[in-house]
């Protein structure tokens, strides 16, 4: 009976040492794991740390500026004038009296870019040709001028041509007017320089119809005389100051928007206009236009800025207007 009694507590007591005994057994297990742990998170190779660019890195090639003007290499940009005018040439006549009231570096021959397709324009005219006569951009067109939105293949009326090289100064209408000219290109611009020629233009040259190339030169006082001729040809008029161009070319319409932009400015009413640009020639631009209720010829050849040349009209019309009445011209040319 009384083995009995203390069977419990010898139960009990077992059961409390055998917890004893498997403590520390635990604990080495849990120690050894934390162990396994900490050596995995040592031998993981590191992230590379992020970082933050906070210095620019510049191209050390130079940067190759495009070849200047022939009017910067004669030294003739940036000089100054009474109206602080961007442009190096400048000139403003009468159109009546031929009287001149502004000029700068007049008599300088500089190159005229696609201020040329006023001639180009005037020769096709002279000719007499069929306007509605059809004609096609062929190959040598299209090589000649890659960049161009009349594809090889394009058939358009002579008409829709000049309307095309004036409004949208398209070079390959141009060139195409110029070769389907009885003889041919050289012909064409034979006939441009008899033109210059009889219009008393004595400081110009022409040696093609679209003033890509620099060769095609005059002066101020010969683009005068050449905008005053262009102005008494109603097609050209027309074809000069149109804002824009639908045309329906190879059964497909075109739009062809007008980069010869306009001078909108008050009472400025303009008769015709022509801008031009090549890298020989700077930012040129020659329009007539009514100010005052005077029609004035106005020339701006070899602009710096894209802007500057029509920024250039709108203050010789401020300082025309201002004019006191009975100023006496300059000049009148011959």
């Amino acid at each position: 009976m009384r083995l009995n009694r203390f069977w419990p507590l010898v139960i009990a007591l077992l059961f409390w040492l055998g917890v004893l005994g498997n403590a520390p057994v635990q604990a080495a297990t849990k120690d050894k794991q934390k162990q396994v742990k900490s050596t995995k998170v040592v031998t993981k190779s590191p992230k590379r740390a992020k970082t933050v660019r906070v210095t620019v890195t510049r191209s050390s090639a130079p940067v190759v500026a495009g070849p200047p003007s022939l009017a910067t290499a004669l030294g003739l940009r940036g000089q100054r004038d009474e109206l602080n005018l961007k442009s190096t040439v400048v000139m403003v006549v009468n159109q009546d009296t031929k009287e001149v009231y502004y000029e700068k570096n007049p008599s300088v021959s500089l190159p005229i870019a696609s201020i040329t397709k006023l001639m180009t324009a005037m020769v096709t005219l002279d000719a007499k040709l069929p306007m509605d006569d059809v004609i096609v951009i062929n190959a040598e067109d299209a090589h000649i001028y890659r960049h161009s939105r009349l594809a090889e293949g394009t058939s358009l009326t002579r008409e829709d041509a000049l309307h095309l090289a004036l409004m949208s100064s398209e070079n390959r209408a141009a060139y195409t007017l110029a070769r389907n000219y009885p003889g041919g290109l050289p012909a064409f611009v034979a006939a441009m320089n008899r033109k210059a020629k009889d219009l008393g233009m004595e400081h110009s040259h022409f040696e093609d119809p679209t003033g890509l190339t620099s060769e095609n030169v005059a002066s101020a006082e010969d683009l005068t005389r050449m905008l005053n001729a262009a102005y008494q040809y109603k097609t050209i008029r027309e074809f000069s100051t149109w804002p824009d161009l639908t045309m329906v070319i190879a059964n497909r319409p075109q739009k062809f928007l007008n980069t010869n932009r306009l001078v909108r400015s008050g009472d400025m009413d303009i008769g015709l206009q022509k801008t031009g640009f090549i890298n020989a020639a700077g930012r040129c631009l020659v329009m007539q236009a009514r100010v005052n209720n005077t029609p004035l010829l106005l020339v701006f050849l070899d602009s710096v800025g894209t802007q500057s040349r029509f920024a250039d009209a709108v203050r010789v019309r401020d300082w025309y207007e201002r004019m006191p009445s009975g100023a006496q011209p300059i000049r009148r040319l011959m």
